[in-house]
């Protein structure tokens, strides 16, 4: 299972690379090209691949991982792009039957699959139905060319690629493109609140592994899509569980952070884009 965990060490990459922090500065969104991840136990391919900017395929093959995408706790994955890995070389001693492995994700069967690329890049589950895909234009409009009002329209308001709001409420922070932290947007809201799954997908990380996000979740819409909500204050769906467009994933809170809010993240092929070019229009 390929992208976070419930890193209570936090062990990131060899080397000078750092790990990524939103509360401290240190998050990244560029693809970290260099040093290497020691899996921790909760870990999950695409939590990892999150973290460190990488598509989980692309992560996946470049350590040379094939279905099911197996990680054990103590492996040494290689974000270095001027050489390729095997990732088996480096399990720990202890036997996996002991230590549970983390794994790239646990989804249950789904209804149908869309055709594959290839086996080694086909994804480990898919939702019943994905959203349509929004034009890549979407993907790159620039924050500053759309200012968003006060507050968001009711999460019910779905748009014509199938995205919906994720939580009502004022929007206090918005996309940055020029490197800076935030690589979502940010919504105010009540402690408790609902949080609502933005498309169709199946959970492919559960959990508190990433500083700076508290307890957050990441959704798989398809193998181009990922949403993540973060700061919640408690999760109501499990890795492995499809969710659907609009269903009750979380509750509202201020956990990695110092206020109630939503942080609310699109990565298509692992690259963060904004919310704005694919929720309905405000």
């Amino acid at each position: 299972m390929l992208m976070a965990l419930l890193i209570s060490a936090c062990a990131g990459p060899a080397g000078t690379v750092p790990v990524d922090d939103r509360s401290r500065g240190g998050y990244r969104a560029q693809q970290v090209t260099s040093g290497h991840h020691v899996v921790q136990r909760g870990d999950t391919l695409y939590s990892i691949a999150f973290r460190y900017g990488w598509d989980w395929k692309a992560l996946a093959a470049h350590n040379g991982l094939r279905e099911p995408y197996t990680i054990y706790p103590g492996q040494r994955l290689s974000l270095d792009t001027g050489s390729r890995s095997t990732a088996t070389a480096s399990r720990p001693s202890q036997s996996p039957a002991r230590s549970a492995p983390a794994s790239a994700t646990r989804p249950a069967a789904s209804a149908t699959t869309p055709p594959r690329t290839g086996a080694a890049t086909a994804p480990a589950a898919t939702a019943a139905t994905t959203p349509a895909r929004t034009p890549a234009a979407a993907a790159t409009a620039p924050a500053a060319s759309r200012q968003p009002p006060a507050t968001t329209p009711a999460p019910a308001a779905t748009s014509v690629s199938g995205w919906q709001w994720p939580a009502q409420g004022q929007i206090i922070a918005r996309f940055q493109s020029n490197g800076s932290l935030n690589k979502g947007i940010d919504i105010a809201g009540q402690l408790g609140q609902p949080v609502k799954a933005a498309a169709n997908g199946t959970v492919v990380y559960a959990g508190r592994g990433l500083l700076g996000y508290g307890d957050m979740i990441i959704i798989k819409h398809d193998e181009t899509y990922l949403s993540a909500y973060a700061h919640n204050s408690r999760l109501l769906v499990k890795e492995g569980e499809q969710v659907r467009t609009g269903q009750t994933i979380a509750e509202m809170g201020n956990t990695g952070t110092d206020r109630v809010k939503l942080h609310f993240e699109i990565r298509r092929r692992g690259q963060p884009v904004d919310p704005l070019g694919y929720l309905p229009k405000l």
